[in-house]
């Protein structure tokens, strides 16, 4: 056996303090009713906040609070679109601006891939 093995205590199961003169905190227990009609209880502190909902330890669903706590309403933010941020930044004027802009550039075979662009006139004169 090697020596740095400990003999005589399992490793993590036991404490060997005694528990005289030792002070518990205050303890409630809390109900909580599951939909699918299971009740149970959690033992928290006094000084805790009570949570209005708690996952079943049955079925895993959450059950409300049995003291009638009720969840706090969350308000949600409107959904941003990539539109409505983009107009923050611009007027549709301007987009159309830059749209007609570009799709010119685009027609012209300026920007954009190889295979979209057109022959201008001048390289089918050099072709032929």
């Amino acid at each position: 056996m090697a020596e740095r093995t400990l003999r005589g205590a399992r490793l993590g199961g036991q404490s060997f303090e005694d528990e005289r003169g030792i002070e518990f905190a205050a303890r409630q227990q809390v109900g909580y009713n599951c939909p699918q009609g299971h009740f149970f209880e959690i033992t928290m502190s006094v000084e805790a906040d009570i949570p209005a909902q708690w996952e079943c330890p049955r079925c895993g669903t959450v059950a409300l609070s049995a003291a009638g706590i009720l969840p706090e309403e969350k308000a949600e933010k409107p959904v941003r679109t990539h539109w409505d941020m983009l107009l923050e930044r611009r007027s549709v004027e301007e987009l159309e601006d830059i749209l007609t802009e570009r799709l010119e550039l685009l027609r012209g075979g300026e920007i954009g891939p190889a295979h979209l662009h057109r022959p201008s006139k001048a390289k089918k004169k050099a072709n032929a």
